[in-house]
């Protein structure tokens, strides 16, 4: 296939491409500077600018494009940031298929299990209902974005989880303090996380481009785990101790709405469609991805 990428420079997308290309595929990395190589094509998202000839010949149009949720505090000007980074790009690829005579069949373009807001032990499929708060309403205008895409494309919304990584993404602040020994979990920990390794991302994505599934897609791990466990299995693996509890008091005081929806707020999702569709993970458990990212296994991935 050839597939055009936006958001290919970041963590996730650059263990993405480098997923596609070895499984044969090309890959035209969409950026907002001069390109530099024929593998690169210019667009400017903001301004909602992007050629719609280098969508011909695109099999496929993988969209990943979003300002980080946890990289900042939660100001006003931030979370309109927050929105319009996601809604401009997914509006602006949307634009660009609906001006081509033969749009890309297929669209994937990056949600967030934050879509489900705080929904407590209550277990999550895809036909669960949006939750509330901030998070929630920008994975509901940024999934009707994307299902603006012309009649005919296969369009996925992949809801995804907090992402494993060994050198940051959604761990970034915890991870090095567990390296120290200094770490722990937040608040009560009793709240559950939707996490999934970061191969297993790349190869979930993949997945979705070579089948015919449609829709929304809870992109976690089939193992359910709440922080507790979550911190536990990585200070393990770390041969660190994770003793160093942070109260959700403090976390709301500290970070406010952020430390509500992104740390304490809690989605118990289920992987249904992507385990209905024979998905195979490459770390299904906690102690198999814990191991990963202590870099205790034997396995290669990007970190």
């Amino acid at each position: 296939m050839r597939i055009l990428m936006s958001g290919a420079s970041g963590m996730i997308g650059t263990s993405m491409s480098a997923t596609f290309r070895e499984a044969g595929h090309d890959v035209v990395s969409l950026v907002r500077r001069e390109p530099k190589t024929a593998a690169e094509v210019r667009w400017d998202p903001a301004a909602g600018e992007l050629d719609p000839r280098a969508l011909e010949g695109a099999d496929a149009v993988v969209n990943l494009s979003g300002a980080g949720i946890g990289d900042r505090p939660w100001t006003r000007k931030r979370v309109e940031e927050l929105f319009s980074s996601r809604l401009r790009s997914t509006e602006t690829l949307v634009r660009a298929m609906q001006q081509v005579d033969s749009p890309p069949p297929t669209f994937i373009s990056q949600s967030g299990s934050g879509y489900y807001g705080d929904a407590g032990y209550t277990v999550l499929r895809e036909d669960a209902s949006a939750g509330s708060g901030t998070l929630s309403r920008i994975c509901v205008e940024w999934e009707q974005a994307a299902a603006a895409a012309p009649p005919g494309v296969r369009t996925v919304t992949p809801r995804t989880g907090v992402v494993l990584s060994r050198s940051g993404g959604a761990l970034g602040r915890l991870l090095p303090l567990l390296r120290l020994g200094i770490g722990g979990p937040f608040g009560d920990g009793r709240q559950y996380w939707p996490w999934i390794s970061l191969p297993d991302v790349s190869k979930a994505f993949l997945f979705l481009l070579e089948s015919d599934i449609r829709g929304p897609v809870n992109l976690c791990a089939p193992e359910q785990a709440d922080v507790n466990s979550i911190v536990a299995a990585l200070a393990h693996a770390l041969h660190r101790p994770a003793v160093l509890r942070v109260p959700g008091p403090v976390l709301r005081l500290l970070m406010r709405d952020l430390a509500e929806e992104l740390l304490l707020a809690s989605q118990r999702m289920e992987p249904a469609v992507l385990s209905a569709a024979g998905f195979r993970w490459e770390h299904p458990g906690l102690t198999e991805a814990a191991a990963w990212v202590a870099g205790n296994d034997k396995a290669a991935y990007p970190a």
